[in-house]
């Protein structure tokens, strides 16, 4: 069990620095690859590509995002809702947007 923790531990990548995305607040760089890796999916998916090259975005989002927002994100999009209707959360009271 130590031994797996510790494979998982060293083997363990976050998203690397995107310059667009300097600050702290990682909100709309978790956003951002979450729609490019749909996109991509997509896109691939239609050229009868091999989708693994999306896996960078993949693997961005699920490191930057909280699980309850890919979830809700998931969910409506199930439901057919557009990018526009999915829009990522807002992080402060509307009266600072």
């Amino acid at each position: 069990m130590a031994e797996d923790l510790k494979t998982k531990i060293k083997n363990y990548q976050t998203s690397p620095f995107d310059s667009p995305f300097r600050n702290q607040n990682q909100t709309r760089n978790c956003w951002q690859n979450y729609l490019d890796f749909h996109h991509c999916e997509k896109a691939m998916t239609a050229k009868r590509g091999n989708v693994s090259v999306c896996e960078w975005y993949w693997c961005a989002y699920k490191s930057l995002c909280p699980i309850s927002w890919v979830s809700a994100w998931d969910d409506r999009q199930a439901e057919g809702l557009g990018r526009s209707e999915m829009a990522p959360p807002t992080l402060c009271p509307p009266s600072f947007s």
